[in-house]
């Protein structure tokens, strides 16, 4: 048989999540670092064909020479270009005559051709991209003046493969850089996925939130049972008082009243025979819990709803954690102090609703109250910030939704699909 495959390990959840922020993060800043490259050498380019042909077209002798003819111009600005060609580092230099007619160019074989370009229709400059004779370059055309009028022009370019070999130099940093960023990022993920593993060991990420809810389930369960075994206690101690002191009817009262009360809940239970035997068992501790802080209880099950589906430790999680932050708020509060739980069927669902005679949520905190270590409670024990934020994970995970009701009183709503049969 072939063995399931077994789940991730939280650990190596978060070194994957987090290696894969870095990647990203380097792929990014990398790919920022070469185009920033790029364009810094695109700009340099661009500077030295407006300086090196702003420069020539104010030479002295290139005006004199371009108004002596095209042969006379050739034999004195080619060699003139070409060694400013060669001291600047620019791939061509082409100077032309009004109408275009080149009268240089590194190739002589060009010259007495017309100039592949704009040629700017009044007396400015001109910076551009456009493909010559040499390939795509980025060039500058400058018109040289004599007494005002235009009498020939300048054009320096620099090819894109140029500009483009330009970059390699910076490369080096920039992979520098990426590496360096790379390398950091690496070492934090591995430091985190050693501190989730020394905290989680290989539990799976799921199985955290399992744990947790756990967690919490033995925790308002056993409140439930402490104040429920605190309040037969009380009763049985009182009960037993009254006997010695001879006054028996008094002690079967309070002992019959006692029984009443856990009937009346046991029949609400009962009476729901589709339901979580684990949230029936949780509402009967709850109640006691809320009798010892003097809170009004009400459960109400309608009959025939279904079973919300979750596991039994998520239902008690989800539910205990409700009626905890109820009956804070509730014992907070301002009197008749009261809290209500309603179990109803949602269409194929079940409908869960706990409400509380509390002074409610602040509306910039609606959203906040559900955050992971978010809590409106005093810092330690009672200011946990898991509750809310387990409850509503747990909900969206089995497909449900938990909210807030905007209206008062303080109604906190879980809708829930109902158990698959």
């Amino acid at each position: 048989m072939t063995r399931p495959a077994r789940p991730r390990s939280a650990a190596t959840a978060v070194f994957t999540a987090v290696a894969a922020v870095v990647v990203f993060v380097v792929v990014v800043l990398a790919t920022s670092l070469v185009l920033d490259a790029q364009q810094t050498a695109r700009a340099d380019a661009e500077r030295l064909t407006r300086t090196v042909s702003a420069t020539l077209a104010v030479a002295p002798g290139v005006a004199s020479a371009l108004q002596s003819g095209p042969a006379e111009a050739t034999a004195v600005l080619q060699p003139m270009t070409e060694g400013l060609r060669r001291s600047t580092g620019v791939d061509f230099i082409t100077i032309m005559t009004p109408g275009g007619i080149r009268v240089t160019h590194p190739d002589p074989a060009q010259i007495g051709k017309h100039y592949i370009g704009t040629i700017p229709r009044t007396a400015h400059s001109l910076t551009q991209q456009v493909t010559g004779t040499l390939g795509p370059s980025v060039r500058t055309i400058v018109p040289v003046l004599s007494a005002g009028a235009v009498v020939g022009w300048v054009s320096v370019g620099v090819t894109v493969q140029s500009i483009s070999g330009g970059i390699l130099p910076r490369l080096p940093f920039a992979i520098t850089v990426a590496a360096a960023v790379l390398v950091a990022g690496l070492v934090v993920a591995a430091v985190a996925r050693r501190t989730t593993r020394r905290l989680a060991g290989d539990l799976p990420a799921g199985g955290i939130r399992d744990a947790v809810a756990s967690y919490e389930s033995t925790r308002t369960l056993g409140e439930a049972l402490r104040a429920q075994t605190h309040e037969h206690g009380n009763r049985m101690h009182t009960a037993v008082a009254l006997i010695e002191l001879g006054r028996a009817d008094e002690a079967v009262e309070i002992l019959t009243q006692t029984a009443r009360q856990s009937q009346d809940l046991v029949d609400l239970v009962n009476a729901n025979v589709d339901g979580d035997p684990a949230i029936g068992a949780l509402l009967l501790g709850k109640a006691a819990q809320a009798r010892e802080q003097g809170i009004d209880w009400t459960a109400r099950i309608e009959p025939g709803t279904p079973a919300s589906g979750l596991p039994p430790v998520d239902a008690v999680a989800v539910l205990g954690n409700l009626i905890d932050n109820a009956l804070d708020a509730a014992a907070a509060g301002p009197a008749p102090r009261w809290v209500r739980v309603e179990l109803e069927p949602s269409g194929d669902g079940v409908s869960l609703v706990v409400s509380d005679s509390g002074a409610g949520v602040p509306a910039e905190l609606r959203e906040r109250i559900f955050e992971h270590g978010f809590s409106t409670k005093p810092a330690g024990v009672e200011g946990r910030g898991v509750g809310l934020a387990l409850a509503r994970s747990v909900v969206t995970g089995a497909g449900g939704r938990l909210e807030l009701d905007a209206a008062a009183p303080t109604t906190f709503r879980v809708e829930l699909p109902g158990a698959r049969r």
